[in-house]
Order: structure tokens, then sequence, then C-alpha cells
């Protein structure tokens, strides 16, 4: 039976900074990393240095990463927020699936295929935009 993968925030504001530090100890279980921004992220250093030092990581672990802009279209497409919830920060996602056959998801192999492609045409953190519906 195939487990869906699971997604984390992992931004030091954020109240699940458990993620980030599970991650650390078992990045095997990191599938990829998601960095989402708007343009008015742009300006934001601590948020820019963060975005520094998860890619590191994520280079030094073989882990995808992927950058994303439109956070409310992310934000809709993951069902955010919750109701009753309080929003929580989607700028840093991890996407975990702790099973050896990671790829089993057809829609993870395709992102990671896209990943692989981009770092073949030396973009290393490959983009997407999100648009509005």
């Amino acid at each position: 039976m195939e487990h869906p993968p699971h997604l984390h925030p992992s931004c030091p504001s954020s109240p699940n900074a458990a993620a980030a530090a599970a991650a650390r100890r078992d990045p095997d279980s990191v599938v990829l990393c998601l960095l989402a921004t708007d343009e008015e992220d742009e300006g934001d250093i601590a948020l820019q240095i963060h975005f520094t030092l998860i890619q590191a990581f994520c280079c030094d672990n073989d882990i995808h990463i992927l950058r994303v802009s439109g956070m409310q279209r992310l934000a809709a497409l993951l069902g955010e927020p919750q109701p009753g919830a309080e929003p929580r920060d989607l700028h840093c996602l991890l996407v975990t699936n702790p099973h050896t056959d990671a790829w089993k998801s057809q829609g993870l192999a395709e992102v990671a295929s896209y990943c692989a492609e981009s770092r073949d045409r030396n973009q290393w953190v490959p983009c997407v935009a999100l648009q509005e519906r």
C-alpha cells in the first residue's frame, strides 16, 4: 500500500521547526524542498538567508529543490488555512516520504524528473509560477 508524502513547514518563524530538525536526523526521508515566495518576499533578508541555508543542506543531501511563486495559489492547493486553525508559514516546505521507494508517487516522480532536467541545463534551483485561477 502506497503511503502519501507529507508536507512539513520548515521556517524558523514556524511553530513546526521540528520538521527541519527531523530532516537533519533523517535526510533520506526528505524527497523535495519547496521554497515559496511572492514579489514582496524578495526584500526579506532573513527569509533569503534561510533559503540559502536550506538550499545548502538540500544540495549536501541530494534533495531536490523547487522554487515556487504564487503563495496564495500554493495555499489553496494545500487547503490552507484549515478551518479554525492558524495559517501556517508556507515559505519553506519539506516533502517527506519515509519509505524506501520514495518516488513511487507519479507526481513526485515528475517533479524529480523536472528538477534533474533543470540541473542538466545548469538551472540548479528551478522555478515554477503558480497562477491564480
